[in-house]
């Protein structure tokens, strides 16, 4: 009987043991947490974005960094199937805005639950507090792993013998998921290169202090454009929110992932539309509609039509225009000013939060070193990667769950096939 060890008990590793589980295989799942799946509780802020229901073409384009890797592993799990086996497992799905895939219940926990369902009906061994510490190999093929296991307050380690080891340890983001980057040292060990790691899908720094007065403003259907030195790195449309420290949110954390890397040759200019729908001109004349109604009326009472309330004495502030000064005063120049701010809010980014708020990690093991059809590495015969320990990653939407997802699925069956 082919004995298959998987370290990790997150996504990329429970749905792995979910497809190497099979008669003549004897699966078993190392986990560090006292319970499986403890990233899956919070991703989707508790909902679990599952996957995106889009095109194959959609999703690679979601992929931001090396899309190419995961087409094998993509095409044999797509989104669809992804999707049937939570619906086969009893977990009724939605599909929401820009595709985004969530259980109806709206509880992570359902996911989780379906899937230790799917294990223990299938007969995985799941071993909690058991901490992964070295693979163990034999002229360059995986012969076990040795993990120290918790119990009564005191340290049992012990060597679980293995045909076949898949790494599913995740990344360094949210560390108190138990995400702390064992899966790098072990690529190492075996290795493997481990490409530069950093945080991404994370809140951005600004240095404007009219941004930080935002704090907690949520903005929707607006549309943001970063640039550095002149040259346009990223543009997209969606929401986004201000927090003490900068910007955050769906739209934000996608900047985050395409443009993170530039900061270290400087700062980012960011500029938001916040009135995408409308041109310049078209705005230009939305404003003096609204100021030929109340000419004798003072802006400050006026301009809270058009934008949010906290946002309001930031507009009048960056335009130039005294908040008391009335209507019918009003220059040209001044009402061009105010629709150019509208349209081209400018700030200044200076860097991303740390791993404690990024959804994935960036970077990861080369993906040069590892066979995308089967996700076993090219230099130690047994050995798999799965899921956010590699060095791919994509935007936000249910992508990254699904790279998870697809790429478990890739390493299980390539499992039995060996």
């Amino acid at each position: 009987m082919k004995k298959i060890v998987i370290i990790g008990g997150g996504a990329a590793g429970m749905m792995a043991a979910a497809f190497a589980a099979r008669e003549d295989a004897q699966v078993t799942v190392l986990e560090k947490n006292e319970k499986a799946g403890k990233k899956i509780y919070i991703t989707g802020k508790g909902r679990c974005n599952v996957t995106n229901d889009c095109s194959d073409d959609q999703f690679f384009r979601s992929v931001v960094t090396n899309p190419r890797f995961l087409y094998s592993a993509y095409y044999g799990f797509p989104s669809q199937s992804v999707m049937e086996f939570f619906e086969e497992a009893g977990v009724r799905l939605k599909t929401e805005r820009g595709n985004r895939v969530f259980p109806v219940s709206d509880h992570a926990s359902d996911i989780i639950r379906a899937l230790e369902r799917v294990l223990r009906d299938r007969h995985v061994r799941f071993c909690l507090n058991t901490e992964a510490k070295n693979i163990v190999t034999k002229d360059g093929h995986v012969s076990g792993v040795t993990a120290e296991t918790k119990q009564n307050g005191r340290t049992v380690r012990e060597t679980y013998d293995a045909d076949a080891v898949i790494v599913c340890t995740g990344g360094l983001s949210y560390p108190s998921t138990g995400s702390t980057g064992d899966g790098y040292r072990f690529a190492r060990e075996a290795g493997h290169t481990v490409r530069e790691l950093s945080p991404s899908l994370t809140a951005m720094y600004v240095s404007e202090d009219y941004i930080k007065e935002l704090k907690g403003l949520s903005l929707r259907n607006v549309a943001l454009t970063i640039r550095q030195n002149k040259k346009e790195l990223y543009s997209d449309f969606g929401e986004m929110l201000f927090t003490g420290e900068g910007v955050s949110g769906p739209l934000i954390l996608s900047a985050s992932a395409r443009t993170g890397a530039f900061l270290k040759k400087g700062v980012l200019e960011c500029e938001i539309d916040l009135k995408p729908a409308l041109s310049q001109e078209q705005l230009d004349s939305r404003i003096l509609r609204e100021f030929e109604q109340a000419p004798n009326r003072q802006l400050k009472n006026v301009i809270g039509v058009l934008y949010p309330s906290s946002l309001t004495p930031v507009i009048m502030r960056l335009s130039g225009i005294m908040p008391d000064k009335k209507i019918c005063n009003i220059t040209k120049e001044e009402r061009t000013a105010l629709s150019d701010i509208t349209k081209h809010f400018r700030f200044t980014i200076t860097g991303t939060a740390g791993y404690n708020e990024a959804v994935v990690t960036k970077g990861g093991v080369h993906v040069k070193e590892i066979n995308p059809s089967t996700m076993e590495s090219k230099l130690i015969r047994g050995l798999y990667f799965a899921g956010e320990v590699l060095d791919v990653d994509a935007v936000t939407g249910g992508y990254n769950l699904q790279i998870a997802w697809c790429t478990g699925h890739q390493a299980a069956m390539a499992c039995l096939a060996e």
